[in-house]
C-alpha cells in the first residue's frame, strides 16, 4: 500500500462528525474542510472515509426526467416533482423502498405520505436482516449496548459476519482492542473467538476460530446448547467439528464474566434463515445461567436499524408495512417488496436513499423496468438507469443534519460539516414536497 502524505491545506475542522457507512456510526470522526468540499477524514475506516470524500465522483446534481427517446434529461424542480406527484397521486399500488441511508426525520414525512396514498413502505431489512427481526419476535432480545462490551466484555465472539472487512472499527472501537472501565489492558484482558466455516480476516486475527461446514450453524450451536444442558453428543463430529472442541469451547463461554455474540448475514442466509437466529438467542439466554452474555446482529446501513426502531414505535411492525387498506398490515411474503415485485403488483416504485437496482433479483428487476421508478439519491447508480424521475438529495451527516440509530438501538445526532450544492435538496423536504403536492391532486380530484 502507498504512503498518503497527511492532508495540509484545509480551511477548518468540523470535529465529532458521524460516519455515514456502517451500522457502527462513528462518531468521533474530524473532517477538514476546504472550499465548502470534504478533502480529509480523520479517524475514519477506509470505507467510511472514501464514501465521505469520493461520492462525488457520480454525484445527482440536478433533477432529471427520462424522455420520449428514453434519456434523463435535466429538469427544474418543480417539473420533476409535479410529475413524481402525479404519478403517486394516480397510482392504485405504490410502494416506497429503501430508507436505511437517510434520516429519521426523512422516515417521518415518508410514513405520513405512505400512509396518505395507501401505499407498501418497506427497507433493506426485507433482504438483510429480516429474518433477525422475525427471530427477534418469536424469542426476545438480550440486547445490550457496544458501550458495554467496551467496558465489560472478556470474550467476543463473530459468526456470519466479517467486520474486519464490513464494520472496520468495530473491533478496535467498540469490540475488542479500546480499554474499557473493566478490561483496561485492551485486547490482552480479551478472548476473540470467530465461528466461520472461512478463514477470513477477522479468523485470522481471532484467538479461536471455528470452522464449521456451510449450512451447519443450526446444528453446530444446537450442539454446544445440548452440552450446556448436560446432555452427552452422540456423535463424534457435529457440523464438521469434534465434538471434544465443543464440549472445550462451551466450557469456555460459561467461565467468562461478560461475554457477547455478534452475528451477521451468513447467519440469516443460510439453510435455516431465521431459525439459526432463534437458536442464537436461545444460546445466549441459555449462558446466562451461568454468566452474563449478551447478543447483537451486525447491521449494514448506518440507519437500516433506525428504520425498523421507528416504524415499529409509529405502526407496531419493523417493515414491509401495507396500508393499501387504511390500516397498517404486515406479513412476511405478502407486504415485503420481492414478493409483490414477483407478483407484478406495484404500478409505482419509489425509492430513496437504496440502490435496488445493484441488488435485486432478476425477476424483481425486470418488473421493475416495466413501471414508473422515482429516485431519491444523492449518487448515480444502476437504479439510476432505471429511474424515470431522478430527484437528488443530500449527504445525511455531511451535507445536512439528522438523527440516526447506531446498530445497539442508539440514537445518535448527526451534525452537518458543509453546505449542500445549490441544485439539491434535503431528503426531508423532497418527500414533504411530494407528499404537500400529491394532497393537492387527489383533494382536487375529489
Amino acid at each position: 500500500m502507498a504512503y498518503e502524505e497527511p492532508v495540509t491545506d484545509y480551511d477548518k475542522i468540523v470535529e465529532n462528525c458521524t460516519c455515514a457507512f456502517c451500522g457502527s456510526n462513528c462518531d468521533d470522526l474530524d473532517y477538514l474542510v476546504k472550499d465548502n468540499h470534504v478533502v480529509g477524514v480523520r479517524h475514519a475506516c477506509r470505507l467510511g472515509a472514501s464514501k465521505i470524500m469520493e461520492d462525488e465522483d457520480q454525484r445527482l446534481l440536478v433533477p432529471m426526467v427520462r424522455d420520449e427517446n428514453g434519456e434523463l434529461v435535466e429538469v427544474d424542480w418543480d417539473t420533476a416533482l409535479d410529475k413524481a406527484a402525479e404519478l403517486i397521486a394516480n397510482s392504485v399500488r405504490p410502494l416506497f423502498y429503501g430508507w436505511s441511508e437517510t434520516s429519521i426525520e426523512c422516515m417521518k414525512r415518508g410514513l405520513e405520505l405512505t400512509e396518505y396514498v395507501g401505499a407498501v413502505i418497506d427497507n433493506q431489512a426485507t433482504i438483510c436482516h429480516g429474518p433477525t427481526v422475525q427471530a427477534v419476535q418469536n424469542v426476545g432480545y438480550p440486547l445490550m449496548t457496544l458501550g458495554e462490551v467496551k467496558n465489560r466484555a472478556d470474550m467476543v465472539v463473530y459468526t456470519g459476519s466479517n467486520p474486519m472487512n464490513a464494520h472496520p472499527r468495530h473491533l478496535s472501537r467498540y469490540t475488542t482492542f479500546p480499554r474499557g472501565w473493566f478490561r483496561q489492558r485492551g485486547r490482552f484482558d480479551r478472548t476473540l473467538v470467530t465461528w466461520d466455516p472461512k478463514f477470513s480476516d477477522t479468523a485470522k486475527m481471532s484467538d479461536i476460530w471455528v470452522p464449521f461446514e456451510e449450512n451447519g450453524d443450526y446444528e453446530f450451536v444446537d450442539a454446544i446448547r445440548a452440552v450446556l444442558k448436560g446432555k452427552e453428543l452422540k456423535k463424534d463430529v457435529i457440523a464438521g467439528i469434534p465434538k471434544e472442541d465443543i464440549v472445550e469451547l462451551t466450557e469456555a463461554m460459561t467461565k467468562v464474566e461478560f461475554g457477547a455474540l455478534f452475528f451477521g448475514l451468513g447467519l440469516t442466509h443460510t439453510l435455516s434463515k431465521q431459525r439459526n437466529i432463534d437458536i442464537a438467542i436461545q444460546l445466549v439466554q441459555d449462558l446466562n445461567a451461568y454468566t452474563k452474555w449478551v447478543l447483537l446482529p451486525m447491521r449494514g446501513h448506518y440507519n437500516v436499524n433506525g428504520f425498523n426502531i421507528f416504524l415499529s414505535y409509529e405502526m407496531g411492525f419493523p417493515y414491509g408495512v401495507d396500508f393499501c387498506r387504511g390500516y397498517p398490515r404486515y406479513m412476511i411474503g405478502e407486504t415485503t417488496t420481492i414478493d409483490l415485485l414477483n407478483r407484478k403488483e406495484p404500478d409505482v416504485f419509489m425509492v430513496i436513499a437504496a440502490d435496488p437496482g445493484a441488488h435485486f433479483p432478476g425477476g424483481a428487476l425486470k418488473h421493475l423496468t416495466e413501471i414508473p421508478v422515482i429516485q431519491i439519491d444523492i449518487h448515480w447508480g444502476p437504479s439510476t438507469e432505471i429511474a424515470d424521475i431522478v430527484l437528488p438529495g443530500t449527504f445525511i451527516g455531511v451535507e445536512t443534519a439528522g438523527t440516526s440509530y447506531r446498530m445497539d438501538s442508539v440514537p445518535i445526532h448527526m451534525k452537518k460539516a458543509i453546505d449542500p450544492p445549490e441544485t439539491c435538496r434535503e431528503d426531508e423536504w423532497i418527500v414533504n414536497e411530494l407528499f404537500q403536492r400529491v394532497k393537492k391532486i387527489k383533494e382536487a380530484s375529489k
